[in-house]
This record gives C-alpha cells, structure tokens and sequence, in this order.
C-alpha cells in the first residue's frame, strides 16, 4: 500500500512543483555542507589547543602475549630462559614437575636447558642422571648435551673429562672446538700446562682454530708458572693466526712474568703492546719489576720511560725508583746521563744513598784511567748549570780507595767545594777506610776534624772505622774513648767492632778483652768459632 502511493504520487506529482522543490533542497543542502565545515574548521582549530584534562586512550603493550602457541613451545621457551641465566636451577627443575604433572613430553631443547642450568652449578653426578633419562626417553644426547656434562665436571677429577669423551666418541660425537675449550679450561685449573699444550696441538692437526678464551687461559696459566718465553710465544703465534686478539690483562700478566724472570726480551715487547699500543696502565709494583729488568739489562730507554709512566699514574718519585734507571745508564757506559740522574734526584728532594751510586763506583773501580775521565764528564755538567751532588765526588774517592790511592782520593775530597757542594758522612767515611787501609791515623784525625767543623753528623759506621782505624795503632786507648762516645750517642757497636778489639787485646797482652766479651754477650751477638779457638790459644800461650 505504502509502495503504491508512492509510485502514484510520482507518476501524477506536477513537474514544476517538482523542480521548485529539488532546486529548493539543493540550496539547503549546500547551506548545511557549508555550515557543517565551518563547524568542522572551528573545532579542528580549537583541538590543535587541547585542553590539558583530555588524555588519548592509554595503551600497555602485553610483552608477555605469544598468541596462540602449544604447551610444549611455552615450555621451551620457559625453559631456555631459564638456561640463559644464573642460578636458575630451582626455576627449571619446578618447570619439569609441572611438565610432568601435565603429561608433558620433554624434547631435546627441554633437556639441554635442564642441562644447562645443572652444569652452571658443577654438579657432574646430576647431569649423567638426566643423560641416563634422555636415553631412557629414547632422546639421544647431541654434542651440546655433552658440552654440559663437561662443563658440570669442571670441580671434579680429570677421570670424569676422560669419562665424558669416551661416551662421546662411542656415540660417534666428535669434538670441536668448544669441546676443546672445555677441555684446556678444566685441564688449566689445574695448572697441567704441558697437558693443555698437548690439546692445543692435537687442535692444530685436525684443522681447529684455537678458541679465544682458552688460549688466554693457557697463556696466564704459563705466565703464572715463570714461563714467560712460553706465554709471549703462544700469544704471538694466536695473533699471527687469527684476527681476534689478545685481551689487556692476559698482555699484562705476561709483562708481570717477564718482569719477575728479568726476561728482557719479553718485558720490552709486552711493554710496548700493553702500555703503548692498548694504552693499559700498569701499577706501580710492575713498574718496579720492569726498572729492575732494566737495570740488570742497561735498558735506559725502557727504564725512562716507566719513570715517566709513574710520574702520570700519581706515584710520588722515591730513591728506589731511580736507582735501577742509574743502574741502567752505568751498564751501558753512559756515564754523564748517570750523574745527571743525582741532580734529577736532588732536584725532587730525594737523598741518594750510597747503594744509589754503586754501579758507578763499579765502573771506576777498574782502573784509574776512567777515575781520572770522570772529571771531564763532572765538567761538562757543571757548564750546563747542572748542580753537581756530594755523591758524584764520591765515587771518586770510593773508586780510588779501591785502587789503593788514597792521594787521589783525598784531591777529589779537597775539589769538592769547587763544584759547589759539600762533603756529607759517606765522603768521610770513605776516606777513613782508606786510612784504615794505609794505616794513616794523623790524616784520619784531620778528617774527624772536619767533620766537626762541616756540622757532619758522624752514623755508627763512622763510629766503627775511627775505632778500627785506631785499633791499626800501637797505643789503641782511643779505641775506648770512641767506643763509648758510640754508646752513649745510642748506637749499638756492631759484631765486628768487638771482635776488632778482642783480636787487639788478645794480640797485646790486654786483659780487657774479656770486658769486651762481656759486652758483646750482653749485645746479643755469638762468637764466632773462629775467634773462640783464637782467644784459647792466646790464653793458653800467656
């Protein structure tokens, strides 16, 4: 009915009422078109302005959604997780009870992970269970099965290693090398060094590449026993072969070794890689280690170096640490680079000792001729404004001591104001062993005057050679006077002091030696046997 009408007012409807009426729509249409966009324009301009209380939707993405996987793939993945970490053994085993309590099948991936989490605890007995079970499910264990077994035996006797390549190779699992890896790193904590060089060989013949971290291991380990040839030579040869390369701290602990053997070789070629190429920064214990291989080597340019290498690490620069650079310079007859050491020292306020200069006096003690050219080098430095030290002149007069001249030694002590120093205890004491030598008491006399009137502190080895000197005497009285200015100054005599004046006193008749002996006994020291047997036959004689 409503259908008809329709197509009845159609049909009959006049024609120009019609028109009217669409031309009439048509304008109201585009009316609203027009107010609809300005409306839209408007509130497209006032959002671009959004009020601070209006917030999009908030949106938390679900890290944890997989979609639709099966049991067994959740528990994979579960599982691997677990194997990836540490200390997840706990987690692992409760997932295998709820597998079980689901009637779930484990696979291959489920055993390697329990696997796994068992070998990162070392428990050998429990991953040979879960092998046993593996073959019991009809599962047969692949190498990285075998992998763990190895590496769950880490802690345990070699027997368990040998144990697990046999079943390996009975399952026609051969190694590779990760399998060599474990190996060398079980055979390493015990510190088989010809063992592990044995495996890495046997690596080489099939064809197998060395893995980084067990040849490391390899190199401490022969670093660590004082083969350091051994450690550099591997090192090299791994880094000749393969374009990985050796970490900072294996470099370091070859440079340690080479240090401790004074392997010169090896400590310059590890100290140009570890501190020059990989800019590593060595402590201070290993800088000493190197300056000594230097001074037994005359390596000067090493030894400068380090010294500058201690300057930047913050070490404050002491006695000890130049005394192997001087030692350095001697050995290579370097000898105004040596002196020249002292005025660095006295420059920082550091007091050479006199076993600072000994390799210089070793030097010119062989014959008077480099005594003699020394004067020359003192020059030169002293036209360069170098201060020169007490300690040069020293070994002057040491090195002519020596050599029996104790003319030439008392003309160095006498040039020394014309360098511009001052003679210090060790000059006078030299000089008083050259007097000791030649038995020249005046001139030691005039020397203990000296050194009053120089404000010289004389030290007890001043005391012991002006007693010896006066016990070379025919009237030694001042032996006594001098041994008890010794006490009271609170320096015990030495050994040799007394025996020096029981010798006397036995020699001469003198029943003062006994005192001696008594005094000696009460110091703590022991007669010799030497001394007992001369004291009886003296007495006896008498």
């Amino acid at each position: 009915m409503l259908a008809s009408s329709s197509r009845s007012v159609l049909k009959h409807g006049s024609r120009p009422h019609f028109t009217h009426s669409w031309r009439s729509h048509t304008v109201g249409v585009v009316c609203l078109i027009g107010q609809v966009y300005r409306s839209f324009t408007r509130r497209w301009q006032y959002s671009t302005t959004v009020s601070p209380k209006i917030r999009p939707w908030a949106f938390n993405q679900d890290s944890t959604f997989r979609g639709s996987v099966s049991q067994l793939a959740r528990c994979q993945y579960e599982a691997t997780s677990h194997a990836k970490g540490t200390r997840r053994l706990v987690p692992c085993l409760r997932l295998v009870r709820e597998m079980k309590r689901e009637h779930v099948r484990p696979d291959l991936t489920i055993y390697n992970s329990l696997l796994a989490c068992i070998a990162e605890e070392g428990l050998p007995l429990e991953a040979w269970a879960v092998m046993d079970d593996m073959i019991a499910m009809g599962i047969l264990p692949d190498r990285q099965s075998y992998h763990h077994v190895l590496h769950a035996s880490r802690w345990s006797p070699l027997e368990a290693t040998w144990e697990t390549l046999e079943k390996m190779a009975d399952q026609g699992t051969p190694p590779n090398e990760q399998t060599y890896a474990l190996i060398i790193k079980r055979i390493t904590t015990t510190e088989g060094i010809e063992l592990a060089l044995q495996f890495m060989h046997e690596m080489s013949k099939r064809g197998f590449t060395p893995d980084l971290t067990a040849t490391q291991d390899v190199i401490k380990l022969a670093a660590h026993l004082n083969f350091p040839r051994l450690a550099i030579d591997i090192a090299q040869n791994f880094e000749a072969h393969s374009v990985r390369r050796i970490d900072g701290e294996t470099w370091m602990s070859c440079l340690v070794s080479s240090a401790e053997s004074l392997y010169a070789d090896g400590v310059q070629k590890c100290w140009e890689k570890a501190i020059h190429e990989m800019n590593l920064t060595p402590d201070e214990g290993t800088c000493i280690a190197v300056l000594h291989t230097c001074a037994r080597h005359g390596l000067p340019d090493l030894a400068t170096d380090v010294i500058r290498v201690l300057r930047s690490i913050g070490v404050n620069w002491q006695e000890y640490h130049f005394a192997p650079l001087l030692e350095a310079f001697s050995r290579v007859g370097k000898l105004k680079e040596a002196f020249g050491t002292l005025h660095l020292l006295r420059s920082n306020g550091i007091v050479p000792l006199p076993e600072t200069t000994q390799p210089i006096t070793d030097i010119l003690k062989r014959d008077l001729d480099a005594v003699d050219g020394v004067w020359k080098i003192l020059d030169e430095l002293r036209d360069e404004g170098h201060t020169i030290d007490a300690a040069a002149i020293n070994t002057i007069i040491e090195a002519s001591i020596a050599l029996g001249d104790l003319q030439r030694a008392v003309g160095a002590y006498k040039a020394i104001r014309e360098y511009t120093s001052k003679p210090d205890v060790e000059t006078f004491n030299h000089l008083l062993q050259g007097c000791i030598n030649a038995n020249h008491r005046e001139l030691g006399d005039k020397l203990l005057l000296d050194l009053k009137q120089a404000n010289v502190r004389p030290n007890a080895l001043t005391y012991e050679r002006t007693i010896l000197l006066c016990l070379t005497q025919p009237t030694y009285e001042d032996a006594f006077f001098y041994l008890e200015e010794m006490k009271a100054q609170k320096i015990v005599p030495p050994l040799r002091v007394y025996e020096a004046i029981v010798r006397t006193c036995v020699a001469a008749g003198d029943s003062r030696y006994a005192l001696a002996l008594a005094e000696l006994e009460q110091c703590g020291y022991s007669l010799s046997k030497d001394l007992q047997r001369h004291v009886a036959t003296s007495g006896s004689s008498a």
